[in-house]
């Protein structure tokens, strides 16, 4: 059961992959499985209200069904660890990321009666050198995608998200023996996936180097690591050989991505490679830092042919003061001169954002000068979040707090406000020629995405019955006119 972000969902389906290699099977009830395993987010109060939710939803399994033992993962476990286990007795374990390469030994231990001692959180940033570049020599346990070259796994199989334990033993091959090698350079990708259809994120890095005043996520999920190149795109392949058609790339701050590989430019090179791939249609890149969006980086993913042009920036603000107690750079005209450099090279480029508000010491010419930036930017959609204290993390000390009830009066402002202009923004859309990634074919019609619209996040294309092309599958890329819009979706006519 996974909470969270996409990064969540790929360490979900590395622990599947894990799991699979040492003979388990994945069932699609709780109330089915020996263990239900739960992989929680710990990144705001409501992130961790659902994670606590989903524990203890999977721990009434065990009262009528064969669930002997419910595991609580993810970054919830990684960061309250101890702490955690004791206000959930309801988890038989909570396991912290340390644990995931012994997933299958310690999901073992607890069928067998022990009770593993619970993760005790550490500051993740002390496990790996402060030297960006000295990091991939050090051998700290992080969460991962790959195995060495020959290690045994399961091919083809779409798994779900609860365990059971098939009768094999501890460490045999599960059923389909091991996977080809390749060539020596290249790991066999450890991960089953846990959604057929036809779009997969794909982790670039992992850790965070940044120190946002309000973001705990570096001290639980650690310093930024790059993955190397050739792991990258040898998943990307087996992505491929799955049936996806869209690579997701995400990580905590895709910006970065190279920096510890000695070449910041890293990305740049790699798009064009990852949108080579055979079978992949699309590549998109998620979690870009404005500060740290270069010039060089805007036009490689506003041109690259097989690259969606689409900027997901975490702006977070606009005020130049808010965000210098924010810890972050940048401001309004700055970030609408990033914007116009976009649209420069490719007019139709999506963008999308998330914003704080009520963070300590805003003040009413602060949250209208958020006002004037959402305004003049023209984004796709827009996530509006009130600011709460994160444990740990330097805001949580500030003075000038700003009234909950008032942050929750922003909080439906700028929802408002961003509700109208992200629907007009969709409305200018109208006309447009855009291609449509098909996910699902309904009684209502056919559904899928456009370049500007990333999973889960953004809208939603729904495409109208044409005579002029043969009826699309679920992984074709249709060309489409935009002729309505609806909020945030588009109606089109696919066109030959």
């Amino acid at each position: 059961m996974t909470l969270g972000c996409a990064r969540n969902e790929v360490d979900s389906e590395e622990l599947a992959g894990r799991l699979a290699a040492d003979g388990w099977t994945l069932v699609a009830d709780a109330a089915d499985a020996d263990v239900a395993l739960v992989n929680t987010c710990g990144f705001v109060a409501a992130a961790k209200k659902d994670s606590i939710d989903a524990v203890l939803e999977a721990a009434d399994a065990k009262a009528g069904g064969t669930t002997r033992a419910v595991v609580a993962v993810g970054c919830l476990a990684e960061r309250y660890g101890d702490e955690l286990a004791s206000a959930l007795p309801e988890a038989d374990a909570v396991l912290g990321f340390d644990d995931y390469d012994a997933i299958s030994a310690r999901l073992a231990s607890v069928l067998a009666g022990e009770a593993p001692a619970p993760h005790v959180p550490r500051d993740r940033r002390t496990l790996l050198p402060a030297s960006p570049q000295a990091r991939h020599a050090a051998t700290s346990a992080r969460p991962g995608s790959t195995v060495e070259p020959g290690s045994p796994l399961r091919s083809g199989t779409r798994l779900l998200p609860v365990l059971e334990r098939e009768p094999v033993g501890l460490g045999e091959a599960a059923p389909g023996g091991r996977l080809p090698s390749g060539p020596a350079a290249g790991p066999v990708v450890m991960r089953r996936r846990l959604d057929g259809g036809p779009a997969a994120p794909l982790k670039l890095a992992s850790g965070c180097d940044r120190r946002c005043a309000f973001c705990a996520i570096p001290a639980f999920r650690g310093s930024f690591l790059s993955r190397r190149p050739a792991e990258v795109l040898g998943e990307a392949r087996w992505l491929a050989d799955q049936g996806v058609r869209e690579l997701v790339l995400v990580s905590e701050n895709s910006t970065s991505y190279g920096k510890d590989l000695g070449d910041l430019r890293l990305l740049e090179t790699l798009l064009p490679e990852l949108a080579a791939v055979p079978g992949i249609l699309r590549v998109r890149v998620s979690y870009l830092q404005p500060a740290e969006t270069r010039p060089g980086l805007v036009r490689a993913i506003a041109s690259t042919p097989g690259v969606a042009p689409y900027f997901d920036l975490s702006f977070q603000h606009s005020s130049a003061s808010v965000l210098r107690r924010m810890r972050r750079f940048g401001d309004t005209d700055r970030f609408l001169e990033l914007l116009a450099s976009i649209r420069s090279i490719s007019p139709q480029s999506g963008a999308r954002s998330n914003v704080i508000v009520g963070f300590p010491g805003e003040t009413e010419d602060d949250l209208a000068e958020l006002e004037r930036f959402l305004t003049e930017a023209r984004l796709d959609a827009v996530g509006v979040f009130g600011y709460s204290d994160e444990d740990g993390t330097e805001a949580a000390g500030y003075d000038a707090k700003v009234p909950e009830e008032v942050v929750a009066q922003r909080v439906d402002r700028l929802s408002r406000l961003t509700e109208e202009l992200t629907a007009q923004r969709a409305e200018e859309r109208v006309g447009e020629t855009v291609e449509v990634l098909v996910e699902t074919l309904t009684g209502d019609g056919v559904e899928g995405r456009a370049a500007h619209q990333a999973p889960e996040v953004d809208g939603v294309t729904l495409l109208q019955p044409s005579s002029l092309i043969p009826a699309p599958k679920v992984g074709d890329l249709v060309r489409a006119t935009v002729v309505a819009s609806e909020g945030v979706d588009l109606v089109a006519v696919p066109r030959p």
